[in-house]
């Protein structure tokens, strides 16, 4: 059985919790709405130095964050910081509104200027916090699609199966529509012509038209096609053009 997560009265008597939101009002007060300036304001530095965790002290993790967007506007740097407010429970309601108002009047920037590790953790905060049940449970599609890829992206990495090569007579055993058994009545992906994920992709593009959640489907699944994932070297194999999905 899996931990539960703590109650309210649990987290209230955590040490470390509070510790983590020492010096949180002051960060929060330097939060600006003036969103349209911030997407002029460029973070300067030298290279992109990527978080790995988080430190305790709110201070120095705010600071090893702006690293992360050397380069990028302070508007995405804004969106981080708003996360670990909400994340580290210090006025949630408040920060989560400014969350909200944000993603209404800057969502086609945040679309396309958010990497995926953002757009994901955009997608977890409206989940644990949006009002909108069909939001909040078209958030944990995206968390499921994208850590499903990044388990079979650790895996390969750990194996070493990226320099593997591909097993031709398996390939052509597929595509004659032999059923390869995997797992609990799944069978294998017939590469090269399934259609499989045409139709996912069909059902995403309805599921975008509904809400933000949605949306952010959409762009993280189209992303999927453009780097080196699972998805796309299946799209590089891919032969048949009506059942392409990209």
């Amino acid at each position: 059985m899996s931990r539960r997560k703590k109650t309210k009265l649990e987290k209230w008597f955590s040490w470390q919790r509070h510790e983590r939101r020492f010096g949180a009002k002051e960060l929060s007060d330097q939060i600006s709405t003036d969103f349209a300036k911030q997407k002029k304001q460029v973070i300067h530095g030298g290279s992109k130095i990527y978080t790995h965790g988080s430190a305790k002290n709110i201070k120095v993790h705010f600071a090893q964050l702006r690293k992360e967007f050397v380069g990028d506007s302070e508007l995405c740097y804004t969106h981080a910081k708003l996360i670990v407010l909400i994340r580290r429970e210090y006025q949630t309601r408040k920060h989560f509104a400014i969350f909200e108002r944000l993603w209404r009047e800057e969502k086609a920037y945040l679309l396309k200027n958010l990497n995926t590790r953002w757009l994901v953790s955009a997608a977890d905060t409206f989940s644990d916090h949006s009002e909108d049940e069909a939001v909040a449970g078209l958030c944990v599609a995206v968390n499921c699609l994208i850590n499903t890829v990044k388990i079979c992206e650790t895996e390969r990495h750990i194996i070493h199966s990226e320099n593997c090569v591909d097993d031709q007579d398996r390939i052509e055993k597929l595509q004659r529509k032999e059923r390869v058994k995997l797992f609990d009545g799944v069978s294998a992906f017939a590469v090269g012509i399934d259609d499989t994920l045409r139709n996912l992709r069909w059902r995403i593009d309805k599921m975008a038209k509904t809400n933000l959640a949605g949306e952010i489907l959409l762009e993280l699944f189209l992303r999927l096609q453009r780097y080196d994932t699972v998805f796309k070297r299946f799209k590089d194999r891919h032969l048949k053009h009506r059942t392409s999905w990209w």
